[in-house]
């Protein structure tokens, strides 16, 4: 399973909407609105690598009102949610 986080720059005109646009893309697991100098951020969880051009630049980058995207793919994912649910953590 590849991982990647993607920040997106909208256009004004696409704030209301693209949020909900990008939560709908295949192998967009979670998109949040964010403040700062990008406007989203989604949270791609894919199958192989090669799967993430058609997600990023096929999908999310061809949506109306992306103004740019940045990427950045996942070496490792670590996640409280994932260890406790193999090794209850704290009990």
């Amino acid at each position: 399973m590849t991982h990647a986080i993607v920040l997106v720059e909208a256009e004004r005109q696409a704030m209301s909407t693209l949020g909900s646009a990008l939560a709908e893309v295949d192998g967009v697991r979670e998109a949040y609105s964010v403040t700062g100098e990008w406007d989203f951020v989604c949270v791609v969880h894919v199958p192989r690598h090669e799967d993430l051009a058609a997600v990023i630049t096929g999908q999310v980058s061809a949506l109306a009102g992306v103004h740019r995207t940045q990427t950045m793919v996942a070496f490792e994912a670590f996640s409280r949610h994932d260890l406790e649910a193999v090794f209850p953590v704290g009990e």
